[in-house]
């Protein structure tokens, strides 16, 4: 997702600090081997500020010998030409195809004119017109590189995670000005280990012979060299440390959350404790390494869990300070930095964030045959407070409630659930100490049910498949998923509409232990006295240090 930058300037403007990436997204990858059912596993959210939740859907096409295809910039709307059309393209979901592969994203930038403006190829363009061609990643990395040495690429540096059936990939790419094509470098990550990227640049060294697991354009070191971002011996060479050098931002806002993910996953196979100074800014040398084994396989569950991390116990945590407010609010609203009497600060960025638009957990499960085995959870709005739902990839619609054109970030829709999940996070962010279990208690129940009914409802289609009943099967999947979608949206309602009940004006309802409300024993809907909680002392110390003189009582 393309970022948009402030700059936050030092004194006297001598000193720049560099850009504070406030949308940026987050990708975390997990090798089959890495995971507890086999299956190759990467996330993706979308935080974007403007951009839409909705789930992406183009169905298998046959294309007429010389067709062209219209490129529309993905971040912007804005057309940038036309290529060939190839003779047949592949049904994609989201950012999943039809044969498990899945292509995820997060923006890094890099050095300055290193953008094609003349280019065709978007990096979002990129990744959906190669899902709708590849089978593999090894050929989505090769589909990909030949699009933007024939087309130009006009995007900033991006990473791509970039999986299939069998392995997972780490492919990054930078434009090269003026010049057509792009550089760019893939990294195979080892089956047994997860790796993860957020907006900075991550593949260091790379060994130069082995393309069983490293593949690169030729002249990435040479136009490293030509530009001045190089000089030394071609083993010395960095791809991060040439085409996007870590700032303090980048590590503190981007490869921080990397570092959080690796704590939470890495368990005592990764010392969090050895790496706190490079995800603070402070050393930057100190580098993390590009993948890592988990201290045991990963579950589906776990994986989105990590999704929904604030920094909890962490020197990173930011729902104690005063900032969180009465609620220890996990957030702050942009902009992302500011200044107060001469001096420079940055909120923190974590995984989870206000302004997503949607996220994935996409599966590739090679025991299954890809009408089964491709599954893509989805999600709208920010992880810690939606559901994921589970999207088989060769379905034949969409579920309303996330379909194309149902709502806008311009038009409500009452049917939208981007629009529905907005709404009852909104309501969260006020009261958030006090909603958030709530809502994250109808997660987990909705999200472990769900990985139970997909056990069964693997078994059932692979039955019909084995029975020769295609179409039937792909007909179950795409009502079951319809139905789990209507279902998590029914739930949000009730959960807004209870939540609102329960939360309002900041008092707390009287519930029975059947969870029903209590009333004051006159018969006449009158609620029992409310509950006030105690506000948290360390934020009434803030109150009474600014403003304690005004509101102390003095009789």
């Amino acid at each position: 997702m393309k970022r948009s930058i402030s700059l936050v300037a030092a004194l006297a403007a001598l000193l720049i600090l560099g850009s504070v990436r406030a949308d940026a997204c987050t990708n975390i990858i997990v090798t089959k081997g890495a995971s507890a059912d086999g299956s190759c596993m990467v996330t993706y959210a979308a935080d974007s500020h403007q951009l839409y939740g909705e789930l992406y859907f183009r169905p298998a096409a046959d294309w007429p010998a010389g067709s062209l295809l219209d490129i529309y910039d993905w971040d912007e709307g804005k057309y940038r030409g036309k290529i060939a059309q190839v003779p047949h393209t592949y049904q994609t979901v989201g950012n999943m195809n039809e044969h498990q592969l899945i292509i995820m994203e997060t923006t890094f930038g890099g050095r300055e004119g290193l953008e094609n403006k003349d280019g065709v190829m978007d990096y979002g363009s990129l990744i959906y017109v190669t899902l709708q061609r590849a089978r593999t990643a090894r050929e989505a990395i090769r589909i990909m590189n030949e699009l933007v040495q024939t087309y130009g690429y006009p995007s900033e540096g991006e990473s791509f995670s970039i999986a299939d059936k069998d392995e997972c990939w780490i492919f990054e790419i930078v434009g090269k000005g003026e010049e057509k094509g792009a550089v760019w470098v893939a990294v195979r990550i080892p089956d047994g280990c997860i790796s993860g990227h957020a907006n900075q640049s991550r593949i260091h060294h790379f060994p130069l012979n082995d393309p069983e697991n490293c593949l690169y354009a030729p002249d990435v070191i040479s136009f490293a060299r030509k530009k001045g971002f190089f000089q030394g011996e071609d083993a010395e060479f960095s791809f991060c440390d040439a085409y996007c050098p870590a700032d303090w931002s980048g590590l503190r806002a981007c490869e921080a959350r990397v570092w959080s993910a690796f704590r939470i996953l890495g368990g005592e196979k990764f010392d969090a404790d050895k790496y706190v100074d490079f995800a603070s800014g402070e050393n930057p040398d100190n580098k993390m390494p590009l993948y890592i084994q988990p201290a045991e396989k990963v579950t589906v569950k776990a994986l989105a869990d990590v999704m929904r991390d604030h920094y909890e116990g962490t020197p990173f945590d930011f729902s104690e300070e005063p900032g969180a407010g009465v609620s220890r609010l996990p957030y702050r609203w942009r902009p992302m930095s500011f200044e107060l009497d001469g001096k420079h600060y940055m909120f923190e960025r974590s995984i989870a964030t206000q302004q997503t638009g949607f996220w994935y957990l996409g599966q590739a499960r090679s025991w299954l045959p890809d009408e089964v085995g491709g599954l893509l959870w989805f999600a709208v709005d920010d992880a810690a407070t939606s559901a994921l739902t589970p999207i088989y990839t060769n379905i034949t619609a969409v579920p309303e409630c996330f379909r194309e054109g149902n709502g806008s970030m311009l038009e409500y829709s009452p049917t939208s659930a981007f629009w529905l999940f907005n709404r009852v996070t909104h309501f969260a962010y006020l009261f958030y100490d006090r909603v958030q279990p709530e809502i994250r208690a109808e997660i987990d129940r909705y999200e472990n049910e769900n990985v139970e009914l997909v056990k069964q409802l693997d078994q059932r289609a692979l039955k019909m498949l084995e029975n020769g009943n295609r179409r039937q099967a792909l007909g179950m999947l795409t009502e079951f998923c319809a139905h789990r979608s209507d279902e998590l949206f029914h739930r949000w309602d009730n959960l807004g509409n209870y939540l609102l009940v329960k939360y309002m004006d900041g008092n707390v309802k009287q519930q029975a232990p059947d969870g029903s409300f209590l009333d004051n024993g006159s018969g006449k809907n009158i609620p029992a006295s409310p509950i006030h909680p105690k506000f948290r002392e360390r934020w009434l110390r803030s109150v009474v240090e600014s403003h304690g003189e005004v509101i102390e009582i003095r009789r």
